[in-house]
């Protein structure tokens, strides 16, 4: 994808594309170099309102599928993005792709939504791969371990990387009520306030296989 071709490898993960971590920085930047010391950033998670699932993997009757714009998921206040700079040469990432995010909730219930976006370069931001954990424990600073879909995509020169961490994506995957309660049957929502790391002691990345 990106390229929009058909490639042929001998096995699968293909030789040649190694993890790279991107780390996510302050101020909404992610870049290969570690973080420097700095604050948490936050944001408030409410089943009651649940963070929407948009496009992706999914088969819901009327519901769009695969990739689609992202504005409007990221412009909401329980989504937080981080982003390169532009790039300067095309960028391939094909394998598996997970995430190690350093968080910490204010319940021992909370879900970590990870996306990986392709950013073009008027603006545009489309969806390439995302994943969910569930975490029990979230009240303590926890790296939650994610794994995002196998993909096959070629960001190009002029573009930019955007990864976006939430706390959902619902109705694809059902919201967490907060309680512990099981999530069919659950009657009590107990909004969270969430909190994703990023310094030298919690390296929050996602890990990319590049070439």
């Amino acid at each position: 994808m990106g390229e929009e071709k058909w490639r042929d490898f001998p096995s699968w993960p293909p030789p040649g594309y190694e993890p790279r971590r991107f780390h996510l920085q302050p101020d909404g930047a992610l870049s290969t170099e570690a973080p420097a010391g700095s604050s948490p950033d936050g944001y408030r998670y409410d089943p009651a309102d649940p963070t929407p699932a948009l496009g992706g993997v999914r088969m819901a009757f009327g519901e769009k599928a695969g990739r689609v714009g992202n504005a409007a998921l990221e412009a909401r206040p329980d989504v937080l993005t981080y982003t390169t700079s532009v790039l300067e040469e095309d960028v391939e990432v094909v394998g598996e792709v997970s995430a190690e995010i350093f968080f910490r909730s204010s319940l021992p219930y909370a879900d970590v939504f990870v996306r990986l976006c392709d950013v073009h370069a008027g603006g545009r931001s489309t969806n390439v791969c995302d994943g969910l954990i569930s975490l029990t424990g979230a009240d303590e600073i926890t790296p939650a371990a994610v794994t995002l879909w196998p993909t096959a995509y070629r960001f190009e020169r002029g573009h930019r990387i955007r990864v976006q961490v939430s706390s959902g994506a619902f109705p694809r995957y059902n919201r967490n009520p907060g309680t512990g309660e099981a999530r069919a049957t659950a009657t009590t929502l107990r909004a969270a306030d969430q909190q994703v790391f990023h310094d030298p002691r919690h390296p929050s990345a996602v890990l990319l296989p590049v070439r």
